[in-house]
């Protein structure tokens, strides 16, 4: 009857990194190196694992499953805001003449770079769009 509950010696084989953190744990948590690999071994192999990672790969799972909503959302919001202000740009500009196009096109680097520094502003500063548009907003409009 003594003999099963003597312990046995196993011996392994650990990356040097491995055989470091080991060492460093057991030294903080004043506990033997043995019982220490004993318990991770004992944890690895229980059922209870299993089913500890398979919840934990879940959760994570929710968590990318709620930011790549959100990146859809930006995303919409995104693309209906340059279809409305391209639409609204192409009925309220008219064409310009010869003489005036050519001038325009003359300023565009000047005019682009006014944008982006008016943008970097925006950026900057917040609440972005995206954060001025609440979240709940009904598309369909029902309520």
């Amino acid at each position: 009857m003594a003999s099963r509950l003597k312990k046995r010696k196993f011996t392994v084989y650990l990356d040097p990194e491995v055989e470091k953190s080991l060492a460093e744990f057991a030294a903080r948590r004043d506990r033997s190196q043995s019982m220490i690999a004993e318990a991770a071994i004992a944890s690895f192999l229980s059922p209870d694992d299993a089913e500890r990672r398979e919840a934990i790969l879940a959760k994570r799972l929710d968590q990318m499953d709620r930011r790549l909503t959100r990146v859809e959302r930006d995303i919409g919001i995104s693309v209906e805001t340059m279809a409305v202000f391209i639409r609204f740009w192409l009925a309220t500009t008219p064409s310009l003449p010869e003489p005036a196009a050519k001038a325009a096109r003359a300023k565009v680097g000047e005019r682009y770079e006014a944008f982006i520094t008016a943008l970097g502003r925006r950026l900057a500063q917040g609440p972005t769009l995206r954060q001025e548009v609440a979240e709940d907003v009904d598309p369909e409009g029902d309520g």
